[in-house]
């Protein structure tokens, strides 16, 4: 056996000598966020607080929530893992995750928390024809949900499975369904106002765990982050190379393209992300809404940055092949570093495991839950209620079909995330932004700020951006062609990039463009003149 599995197996040991501990603090959280949940479900009395909280939440309180909801599974357990494994170009996703914030609050956070009411498709809908770009957005909401979750759902079996020693490809799929059905269960009772709360509760967690990690890895090396590099350079066994670029994206012209896609995708993608952009509805005007962002840019920079500490510091403490031995794509790689700076063999080395990992496992749950309800609230209020049911829907109505579409969404993510258990759940993050950058954002762009934008223009750039962007990750090496792939062992892969960025988010703005001047709909001035105004003051908005 190799020294690598040999230590894989004594931390498995470790975790499961505690796992009283373990499944202690697992069942504390998941009750605590229950409670929570269960007391806010009894104020959830109609749609506004359903969907938007009431627009009852402080600017901090909302950057505090929009925290929780964008670090996910990929910033906690992806990141540190590519870090980990690729040193510079596994950094890049940190970098490219708090530009990203840029965009958001310069091009959309104010101007959609003025023209919406629950949903993108209330944007979409002022001067456009409503049954068509609403289902168009619903369905666009559903599918960059659906792949942002499949990242969660494997972040989830990776982790749990290291901590109760869990091998089995059974024992994999059933702790997936388990966290689906969680967050079914809190999307259901809570809604938006159970969802923020628990966001919150966990980006406290989450950032004191990120903080203590860092202080513990910098402690190891006296405060010299020099030293900290040079020994995960030494110890990566791949020298210099690892604190430059291109260990990753330099080896041939297909990955460097592969990562320029990556950088557009995740700078992009941010502003189209829907549980993102559902946020801006939460606070009761535009200012709040811009002021939140500010806050989520300070509190999710301070956590990128110690995202140095949590990737470097594993690579550094940790030999390669015991992270890659533990998981292919470096998920644990943090779990891992935990238990080596608590010791090995030790109980606080097993007690800090349990600790990152409950907070991870916490990231987990809040992250789907604001998944689920951005992709339940806009099948109910765009697709049912406004056009299955043509705006005749009751307000009861509309929120029994959000909590149907709740459990389905689940049903459908928990299949997915079983397949996709063993990919890096950074990387899988990544295709979610390239599908929102594609179909999402430029629809928001063009609607938000262009005169002549129309509903062809709109279905053109949603659906052409969507069938681009998920057709090009249907035929790359994510499905299949490569061991990590989702389905290794078969090859129908002619899209060599990982990432379908570069193509896909031209595409669905060119196609944004070409059907509105192809269309021979002649768009609404006032409508737009109305929404300019709206959109721009916050004149008339909800």
């Amino acid at each position: 056996m190799s020294p690598a599995i040999t230590h894989v197996t004594l931390a498995a040991n470790e975790a499961s000598e505690h796992r009283g501990l373990i499944i202690a603090l697992f069942a504390l959280f998941v009750l605590a966020t229950l409670g929570i949940t269960v007391w806010a479900g009894r104020q959830t009395k109609d749609a506004a607080d359903f969907y938007a909280g009431g627009r009852q939440f402080s600017a901090f309180q909302n950057g505090l929530a929009v925290s929780g909801d964008y670090m996910s599974a990929a910033s906690f357990l992806g990141i540190a893992g590519a870090i980990a494994l690729f040193g510079y170009d596994g950094f890049l996703y940190s970098i490219g995750f708090l530009v990203a914030w840029l965009v958001a609050l310069l091009l959309v956070a104010e101007p959609l928390r003025n023209s919406g009411r629950y949903t993108m498709g209330d944007v979409l809908a002022y001067r456009m024809r409503q049954r068509p770009v609403r289902t168009a957005a619903g369905t666009s909401t559903i599918v960059v949900s659906i792949f942002y979750l499949l990242a969660q759902m494997a972040g989830a079996g990776v982790l749990v499975s290291l901590l109760l020693g869990i091998t089995s490809d059974a024992g994999k799929i059933l702790i997936v369904a388990l966290v689906g059905v969680l967050m079914i269960v809190y999307v259901s009772i809570g809604g938006m106002k159970g969802t923020t709360w628990v966001q919150m509760v966990k980006a406290v967690l989450l950032i004191g765990g990120t903080i203590l990690i860092t202080f513990l890895v910098l402690l190891k090396f006296n405060f010299n982050i020099s030293d900290l590099l040079g020994q995960a350079a030494e110890n990566s066994g791949k020298g210099a190379a690892f604190l430059e670029p291109g260990l990753q994206y330099g080896a041939n012209g297909t990955t460097k393209l592969d990562f320029i896609s990556l950088g557009i995708a995740l700078v992009l993608g941010t502003a189209g992300l829907p549980h993102i952009l559902i946020r801006f509805y939460t606070v009761p005007n535009a200012k709040a809404a811009r002021k939140s962002v500010n806050w989520a840019i300070g509190i999710i920079g301070g956590f990128y940055l110690m995202t140095i500490a949590l990737g470097f510091g594993a690579a550094a403490l940790i030999s390669q092949d015991e992270i890659i031995a533990s998981n292919p794509s470096g998920n644990t790689a943090a779990p891992l570093l935990a238990l080596h700076l608590g010791g090995v063999d030790s109980a606080w080395g097993a007690i800090l495991l349990a600790t990152i990992s409950a907070v991870a496992f916490a990231t987990i749950l809040a992250v789907v839950a604001g998944l689920t309800l951005a992709s339940s609230s806009s099948f109910a209020h765009d697709i049912y209620a406004n056009v299955i049911r043509k705006g005749k829907a009751t307000e009861k109505e509309e929120m029994r079909a959000a909590r149907w579409a709740t459990v389905l969404i689940g049903i459908v993510s928990i299949a997915l995330g079983a397949l996709a258990r063993d990919l890096n759940v950074a990387g899988l993050v990544a295709l979610a932004f390239a599908v929102a950058a594609s179909a999402n954002l430029p629809t928001i762009l063009y609607s938000l700020f262009w005169k002549r934008f129309t509903t062809q223009g709109a279905l053109w750039s949603i659906y052409g951006g969507l069938i681009v962007a998920v057709g090009l990750v249907l035929f790359s090496p994510v499905v299949s062609g490569d061991p990590k792939a989702m389905f290794p062992d078969v090859d129908f892969a002619w899209f060599p990039l990982k990432n379908p960025g570069i193509i896909s988010i031209p595409f669905g703005f060119l196609m944004g463009w070409l059907g509105t001047v192809l269309s021979k709909e002649e768009p609404d001035a006032k409508k737009f003149a109305e929404l300019e105004v709206r959109s721009l003051t916050g004149t008339g908005a909800h």
